[in-house]
């Protein structure tokens, strides 16, 4: 069943086509973050160009979630087993913080998510790099990261494409680099903390769905010089 909803305004309608679908699922506790035209996935920044109505495809994949940008739309349910549409429309490039405003479980509170508006021309180059696979590391203390991190447990949950890793349950880490901020919002991005959450996420994020998988914290800075190089 698809619902289609305003997200701006008294229509119900976007006021033009939209160039742009975007598939939005919700997970315990994060957002996976598909642009299906351009097979290009990433987690918890959903980019979008300034200026053009963009289509949203929300589901999930375990509880309901809702999602909220206050400064774009109103609140969408998120629900299992069905797909709810709407569109949003930035007019001034910039960040747009979003939630989660349905309570989904004991991390409901650390599932946040940014819309970055960006003019066409960025957008475009955006969405083309993140079409690409990984680099490939030179640095020794990235390269040692990288063979660290095909570990059984780690390519199990997430992909990196252009390497085996190939997991669905955690967030794409292809260009993890990039990204402003880790755990759905819950740490910036760098590479301290990269290797605090990779240590230990469990006491960062407690009932978040990535296990303590007993890396030191020597792997745990070789895997963070890796994925700091996603760009």
């Amino acid at each position: 069943m698809v619902r289609t909803i305003q997200a701006m305004g008294a229509i119900a309608e976007p006021p033009a086509p939209a160039r742009v679908a975007i598939d939005i699922t919700g997970f315990q506790y994060w957002w996976m973050v598909r642009y299906p035209d351009q097979d290009a996935t990433t987690a918890n920044e959903i980019h979008i160009p300034v200026g053009e109505p963009v289509q949203l495809n929300l589901s999930s994949v375990d509880v309901i979630h809702s999602f909220w940008v206050p400064q774009l739309m109103g609140k969408l349910d998120v629900i299992p087993g069905r797909t709810n549409t709407t569109w949003i429309q930035a007019s001034e490039p910039g960040a747009y913080y979003g939630e989660c405003a349905e309570y989904c479980g004991l991390q409901h509170a650390r599932m946040a998510f940014l819309v970055i508006a960006d003019p066409p021309q960025q957008f475009a180059a955006w969405l083309t790099n993140e079409q690409q696979p990984a680099a490939e590391p030179t640095d020794p203390a990235a390269l040692a990261g990288l063979q660290a991190i095909m570990r059984p447990s780690c390519i199990g949950c997430h992909t990196i494409r252009g390497t085996p890793a190939a997991g669905r349950l955690g967030p794409d880490l292809t260009h993890i680099g990039n990204r402003r901020a880790i755990a759905a919002g819950t740490l910036p991005n760098n590479r301290g903390t990269l290797a605090g959450w990779i240590a230990d996420p469990q006491h960062i994020k407690p009932g978040n769905l990535m296990p303590d998988l007993g890396v030191d914290l020597e792997t745990a800075n070789a895997i963070a010089a890796y994925l700091e190089l996603l760009k």
